[in-house]
């Protein structure tokens, strides 16, 4: 790509006009690392991760899925979207990271990388909510795309 999509002949902001494509079934995956001190760590296995707020992994997940149900909402220029699925699976990790992925899929003439990502993104927020009583130091990292397909230009990050 050589140019921004989202601007039209004026260079004034715009939605891409997708009414002349093909629908095809389209899927995104995105990536968020939740980085957490040892101590929190500590306290949410012990804590069976739960808190007095609930499930620190189950409430992130609803939080992610209804979120990314929103992206058209959120994000300006995106096209608003009725998922045909999403998928979020939280992970700790052996370096006291919690590991996000967020898969959206739907049969759609425009993909669904934005509500991946915004999905991974709020799912990370929540646990940061969830758990920023326990420590100032808790760091959301690394968002971004893993993998998309379906559109015209399939995408894998090694």
């Amino acid at each position: 790509m050589t140019e921004f999509s989202h601007l039209n002949k004026n260079a004034q902001p715009a939605m891409v006009d997708v009414g002349g494509k093909k629908a095809t079934h389209r899927k995104a995956i995105a990536q968020c690392i939740v980085a957490l001190p040892h101590q929190v760590v500590e306290v949410l296995q012990k804590e069976g991760f739960k808190t007095k707020k609930g499930s620190v992994f189950q409430t992130a997940i609803i939080a992610g899925i209804m979120a990314a149900k929103k992206t058209g909402d959120l994000i300006p220029l995106c096209h608003p979207l009725g998922l045909d699925n999403c998928e979020i699976d939280v992970t700790l990790n052996g370096q006291q990271e919690i590991i996000i992925h967020c898969t959206a899929s739907i049969e759609s003439k425009t993909g669904v990388e934005m509500e991946a990502l915004t999905g991974a993104s709020i799912a990370a927020l929540t646990i940061y909510d969830m758990c920023k009583a326990l420590s100032p130091d808790i760091v959301i990292k690394e968002i971004r795309l893993m993998e998309k397909t379906g559109g015209k230009s399939d995408f894998k990050r090694q």
